[in-house]
């Protein structure tokens, strides 16, 4: 790209990826919030209707780079409106899901769905945008996810407590429909410069500095996510007023609309340079909760700012793996693309998992220790990926 500054078909392009972002993040996060009406529905316990999360996270974890290798050298714009066409048929079909087997397998393949079409979002937005222009576009995209949580979750669920489970899926079937019709007029014409096999592909993930640079963003996920899982135990030991929890909850989740934001001004310029700096502010916020959160007020601020904290590093990795890519496997940017979401992933299992065996040892806020530590890991993990680029440059 010749300019250097975004035109109204980049901003058209920008607000067509979010407003994708924004429908896939609502169909894979308001599951959350129908859980215990499919489980009355279909007669079914809470715990194997939480199923119907857990294998949409192993699937889109295990499916994407898998997908995204095979059908590196499809046409983008033809591939991505077959996916969201696909995607709008699954949602239809859950509409009228009558078992818990077809619910479970129609998730499941629209987490594969979901995975591809999220990798294939950030490429359009990284090739198609001014260099410097990237980091704004790719956090423009995912910020789409933030107002998923904002916004489309809170829609969902209401629209289920008043009517029924099926008919949160009529709201994601039609949400579907209005991304495909702005994708088909929006979305340009784009051929993979490289035709690559699997084993090109997959020859990406043997490289040390991949290696690393994916486990970056899951140890800032982790972070983040060994606190977040607990967080209504945290405020309900803070005696947080009744009724309050799900206002503070959306007041965490409006904050990160700031995060998202301010993760594409880190992304501008030395992203993984400041990237160590915010993964030790991060580690400061999180092990600060363990005192904090005795006094309400103060609690409320620190947790604000773990909000604003944690996602910061969406977009600097993910561009970071991009270019990575570039250099090491240019016929793997593909893959390279699905590896940010993964990761989060992974990063959020961890996290979660870690923090469980810490608060059921019987210390509900030393997850907050636990989770300061990850950040740190993060850093160092961070710092050492920024000496090695800066080595890299240096003339031999």
């Amino acid at each position: 790209m010749h300019t250097t500054e975004l035109t109204k078909r980049h901003w058209l392009l920008i607000l067509t990826l979010t407003l994708l972002t924004f429908v896939l993040g609502t169909s894979e996060f308001v599951i959350v919030g129908i859980l215990t009406d499919i489980s009355s529905s279909l007669h079914i316990t809470n715990a194997k209707a939480g199923t119907l999360v857990s294998a949409f996270a192993i699937t889109f974890a295990i499916a994407t780079p898998l997908v995204m290798s095979a059908t590196s050298h499809f046409p983008k714009r033809k591939w991505m409106l077959f996916l969201i066409g696909s995607f709008i048929i699954l949602n239809a079909l859950c509409v009228i899901s009558t078992t818990y087997v077809m619910l479970l397998a129609l998730r499941m393949m629209t987490a594969i769905v979901t995975g591809v079409l999220i990798s294939l979002a950030m490429i359009v937005a990284s090739e198609n945008m001014p260099i410097a222009k990237r980091g704004l576009a790719i956090s423009f995209v995912f910020g789409g996810f933030t107002l998923a949580n904002v916004i489309g979750v809170p829609i969902g669920t209401v629209i289920a407590e008043r009517y029924d489970w099926n008919a949160t899926f009529l709201l994601t079937t039609f949400l579907g429909a209005i991304a495909f019709l702005a994708s088909y007029f929006i979305l340009p014409t784009m051929h993979s410069p490289f035709r690559s096999s699997m084993r090109d592909q997959f020859s990406l993930l043997t490289h040390p500095r991949i290696l690393m640079a994916f486990f970056i963003p899951s140890l800032g996920f982790g972070a983040t996510y060994a606190v977040y899982t607990y967080l209504v135990p945290i405020l309900k030991g803070m005696e947080a007023p009744s009724g309050s929890i799900s206002w503070i909850l959306f007041g965490y989740g409006f904050i990160s609309i700031f995060s998202n934001i301010l993760a594409g001004k880190i992304a501008s310029y030395n992203a993984i340079g400041r990237l160590r700096i915010v993964f030790l502010a991060q580690a400061v916020v999180l092990i600060s909760l363990y005192w904090t959160t005795d006094n309400f007020i103060f609690g409320l601020v620190n947790i604000s700012l773990m909000s604003l904290m944690a996602i910061l590093l969406t977009t600097s990795t993910q561009l970071y793996l991009i270019d990575l890519a570039g250099i090491y496997q240019p016929k793997a940017t593909g893959l390279a693309a699905s590896l940010m979401p993964v990761a989060s992933n992974v990063g959020i299992a961890f996290g979660s998992a870690l923090g469980g065996i810490v608060y059921h040892q019987g210390n509900l806020m030393s997850v907050t220790l636990v989770g300061g530590l990850i950040a740190i890991l993060a850093s160092l993990l961070t710092f050492l990926s920024h000496r090695l680029d800066q080595k890299q440059k240096k003339p031999a």
